[in-house]
């Protein structure tokens, strides 16, 4: 039954491939809208700065430039209330037992609170908890059913690695949101903990510590409307928790191996977490930035497709900018890439539109965890029964054309088969799929979309680069994985390619053209939960 639904979908979609209109993106207005914002004068789009409201402007005025419809009533904006929360200078941490120890903020351990309390004292009981993890699934519980008031759970990132015995457990090799650092901190606080520290290591966290320490060492954001964290949350280097185990007389790595099996029991450890948290808390308004092209069917345009790209960065870090350094996040790449992509699909769905409604999405505070996207999730301007598909775009490719696409993800729903066929009719192929190690798909704003019901996706730039210089071109993308990622050098770059924007933005204007005309039934729900 299953394979010959997927033959008539594939058949509807070939027909419709058939008499699609000529979807041309105009690289000059991909190109402009990344050069300008990109550069300083945006300050980096930081989250509750200067240079983020200088964004929400630029984005509702390109907006109504093109004609697009306000998504909210009169309005290009929605509302989001975000609790800005810094840790002080002026807190203080340490590890009491057989020795005292404070570790150094920055360098060995970095924290804050998940509450809107200026001032957290504490002195608690620490727990190594293995991964942290209750996933009845997969009969499978770190915490054990003890009391966690009062103390701080210390745990490892990512999830249960598999077995020869189970290889698929825990999703085998990709990782699932069970390994995800927001699981993470979310379960602590369904368990009743004080606090959490994540052992980060770069393997298991799939980034390096910098990017850790760069991420908390600026003013981190959660919705000011949520149920909030557990006073204390951070991260420790590994080096920190190997020091942290050694002064209970336990050795780390045999306590990790320990904590892959499910008979794993949560060890006290003798010394305790002792200091006082000093936050500087703000409340402050952040925008959602949305427009439509409204469909041309009387009963398929009271539905809608939505293509969404988050607008912010990391903004700027004002002590290196004093001391005469780089200190502008521009985020060239993550993510002017996609907010430029949007603006030039809208341009050509204004001229061809689906049946289908299109809304156009710039979200807010991606960085900070998915906060844009998770409010438009739980307040939808567009009903969600009446929102057949999110196609996210975070990143995409600035190197050049490719004989393939990413499309991680899209195999949850019935996007998958669609985005074969229009991959297929732009000679293209889908990216071999991997195991998805670094738990990307759970990483990006379509997450916010597919955990409500919706059939949602990110599409990813290809591996399999044309010639010449395929192999320079792969060891660019490598490069900016490793160093340039969420540091100061994400800058407009002379080796930009706008040809593999364009093929990227042709992609997902082509498929949500598609997802615009065909049946419901085509389309199907996405499972949600921790796989």
């Amino acid at each position: 039954m299953k394979s010959r639904l997927l033959f008539v979908i594939g058949g509807i979609c070939s027909l419709l491939i058939a008499q699609q209109p000529n979807l041309v993106i105009n690289p000059r207005v991909l190109q402009a809208h990344v050069e300008f914002l990109s550069d300083d004068l945006f300050e980096g789009r930081g989250t509750g700065e200067r240079g983020g409201d200088l964004t929400v402007r630029y984005l509702e005025t390109q907006s109504a430039l093109l004609g697009l419809k306000p998504f909210n009533g009169m309005s290009y904006r929605q509302s989001v209330k975000i609790a800005g929360l810094k840790t002080s200078p002026t807190s203080r941490i340490s590890f009491e037992g057989s020795t005292f120890w404070s570790p150094k903020f920055g360098d060995e351990i970095v924290y804050g609170t998940g509450t809107t309390e200026k001032e957290i004292i504490f002195n608690a009981p620490l727990i190594f908890v293995g991964y942290g993890i209750t996933a009845p699934e997969e009969k499978w519980d770190d915490y054990k059913g003890l009391d966690y008031q009062g103390k701080v759970v210390v745990m490892m990132v990512n999830d249960p690695q598999p077995t020869k015995a189970e290889p698929d457990r825990f999703g085998g090799e990709a990782l699932t949101y069970y390994g995800r650092w927001r699981y993470k901190f979310e379960e602590a606080k369904r368990q009743g903990a004080l606090g959490v520290l994540l052992i980060h290591t770069a393997p298991s966290a799939s980034y390096g510590w910098n990017v850790v320490e760069n991420s908390w060492l600026k003013e981190r954001s959660q919705l000011a409307t949520g149920k909030g964290g557990t006073d204390l949350q951070g991260w420790i280097s590994n080096e920190t928790a190997e020091k942290l185990f050694a002064m209970s007389g336990l050795n780390l790595d045999q306590e990790r191996a320990k904590a892959e099996r499910r008979s794993f029991r949560p060890v006290l450890l003798s010394s305790k977490i002792k200091g006082s948290l000093i936050s500087d808390i703000r409340q402050f308004e952040q925008f959602n930035v949305g427009g439509l092209v409204i469909g041309t069917d009387p009963e398929l345009s009271k539905e809608v497709i939505i293509y969404s790209a988050h607008w912010d960065h990391l903004g700027k870090n004002d002590d290196l900018i004093k001391l005469g350094k780089d200190g502008i996040y521009n985020g060239a790449i993550d993510n002017a890439t996609g907010i430029a992509s949007l603006f030039a699909m809208a341009e050509t769905a204004k001229a061809y539109p689906a049946k289908r409604t299109q809304m156009f999405l710039w979200v807010c505070a991606e960085e900070q965890g998915l906060l844009g996207s998770a409010h438009y999730a739980e307040n939808p301007l567009w009903p969600i029964d009446k929102t057949v598909a999110n196609l996210n775009l975070d990143s995409t490719n600035y190197l050049g054309l490719t004989r393939d696409i990413g499309t991680r993800g899209s195999e949850r729903s019935g996007l998958g088969v669609l985005a074969e066929q229009v991959a297929k009719s732009m000679n293209m192929v889908i990216t071999t799929p991997q195991p998805d190690l670094a738990g990307f798909y759970f990483r990006s704003d379509h997450f916010s979309f597919a955990k409500v019901g919706i059939p949602a996706f990110s599409i990813e730039a290809g591996q399999d680069f044309l010639e010449p210089d395929a192999a320079k071109k792969r060891s660019l993308q490598v490069n900016y994985n490793n160093k340039v990622y969420h540091q100061v050098t994400d800058e407009l770059q002379p080796y930009f390619s706008w040809t593999g924007m364009v093929q990227e933005a042709e992609f997902a204007l082509r498929l949500g053209w598609v997802i615009g005309q065909v049946p419901r039934i085509s389309l199907m729900k996405p499972p949600t939960g921790g796989k």
